[in-house]
């Protein structure tokens, strides 16, 4: 088993602005740590993928390590994708992180009630916003135990 600092993670972010998933890449590429970024700009394609539906039938069946998900998208909301993710017994112990631009106490709520491991408001400075996405890499790689691969039997 490795130790918790040499740890990779494969992380699936689901993110429709197009300006916050370079930046978000651009940190993953900064700290240099060999983690995995797979990018979903909508809550569709990104659920056929962790459900192996769609175009993604035939694609291997691991999970990420952790989900970063936006919470206002188009065509499936971060809300809605949190609540399938859950729902389903494959799926419902993945970590995720709701990272978005929202701070109202009513979305705040729903995801922490529909089962969400952390909510991040994206700060609006750049380099705030660079060093809150390391922080939260550098948390999930190194400072978080995941619950490993026997807990997504069921």
């Amino acid at each position: 088993m490795e130790a918790k600092g040499e740890r990779r993670l494969e992380i699936l972010l689901i993110e429709d602005n197009q300006n916050d998933v370079e930046l978000f890449l651009n940190v993953v590429d900064w700290i240099n740590m060999g983690d995995q970024v797979r990018v979903f700009l909508d809550g569709r394609e990104a659920l056929d993928f962790l459900h192996g539906k769609g175009s993604y039938k035939e694609a291997p069946g691991s999970l990420p390590s952790v989900v970063f998900i936006d919470l206002k998208m188009p065509l499936i909301s971060g809300h809605e994708v949190l609540k399938a993710i859950r729902k389903d017994k494959r799926t419902k112990t993945l970590p995720i992180v709701v990272f978005t631009s929202s701070d109202q106490e009513a979305d705040i709520g729903e995801t922490y009630k529909s089962g969400v491991n952390s909510y991040v408001v994206k700060p609006v400075q750049f380099e705030k916003f660079a060093e809150t996405i390391r922080d939260l890499i550098n948390y999930w790689r190194n400072v978080n135990t995941p619950p490993g691969s026997f807990i997504h039997d069921g």
